[in-house]
């Protein structure tokens, strides 16, 4: 498929993709159909009202993970009261108790722990682009999460039947209809349908997930903490609590302060240091 098709070809495109798969996803759950992950951004959004308007069977889900922006959870109340909001059996901040470690760019379980296990045994629709990473620029529209299978549904169908009975019961099969389409693409679809979005993204927000997630950079988690400042000094309690119980770092072990920017900075220990030193010998210069 070719990334200079227009967007009523996408559309197009993402609809017949999405009905081609609804036969393997009611083999899988009869009675629901396909799981769409939900989560109040634009790009799940097109992917619920692609979904209405391919006609296909499906149930929407939205995990929460104690660290959501009230905004979304609001706008995903009012405006999408049929998606199953889903809360944590935990917070995020006991979460790191019992991982004993904070989540990373490298190591990040809250989203296996919060977002990856539902679905399991189904069909689920994600609504991941190409264009967004280098790593989403090589996942394909039909996978397994077990990694057994990646490529077209056209792939897919030539050995399906024998596919669907290896999925276990935490295993899933991903389709991703809206791969190829663009930001662009996107925001001229919920335009042109008169589609009401999330007041973040008016706020300069380019993305509305978790809270001072990992994968955000590090401008935007300054702009959350200011936004949020109780999920800071909530991540600063796990952090003691961490350097009393779990904490190995000496540099780190009696400054919570200093740990928390070490974390949002996305650095290494050596490199977050260097940069700390550097900076504090302009200011003394």
């Amino acid at each position: 498929m070719e990334l200079d098709m227009d967007l009523t070809k996408k559309i197009d495109y993402s609809i017949s993709l999405l009905r081609k798969c609804e036969n393997m996803a009611l083999e899988m759950d009869p009675e629901n159909g396909f799981y769409l992950a939900f989560s109040g951004g634009k790009d799940s959004q097109v992917l619920f009202h692609l979904a209405i308007m391919s006609g296909v069977k499906f149930k929407a889900h939205m995990n929460l993970t104690s660290v959501d922006p009230p905004e979304v959870i609001r706008f995903v109340k009012q405006h999408y009261p049929d998606v199953v909001l889903i809360k944590p059996r935990m917070s995020i901040y006991d979460m790191v108790k019992k991982r004993g470690c904070l989540p990373t760019k490298r190591v990040r379980w809250c989203c296996e722990e919060f977002k990856e296990m539902s679905g399991a045994g189904k069909v689920t629709l994600i609504g991941i682009r190409r264009e967004e990473s280098a790593r989403r620029s090589k996942r394909n529209e039909v996978e397994m999460d077990n990694y057994k299978f990646r490529g077209s549904f056209d792939q897919w169908s030539e050995h399906r039947e024998k596919m669907v009975t290896c999925v276990g019961g935490k295993d899933k099969i991903i389709v991703s209809p809206i791969l190829y389409w663009t930001s662009r693409d996107v925001w001229e679809f919920l335009s042109s349908n008169d589609i009401p979005h999330c007041s973040l993204y008016d706020k300069g927000y380019k993305r509305i997930g978790c809270i001072l997630c990992p994968m955000s950079n590090y401008k935007q988690k300054i702009r959350e903490i200011r936004d949020y400042p109780h999920v800071k000094r909530n991540w600063i309690k796990a952090i003691e609590w961490m350097m009393e119980n779990k904490w190995t770092e000496k540099r780190l072990a009696d400054n919570p302060e200093m740990a928390f920017n070490w974390w949002i900075s996305g650095k290494s220990f050596k490199q977050f240091y260097a940069d700390e030193y550097l900076q504090q010998k302009i200011n003394f210069d």
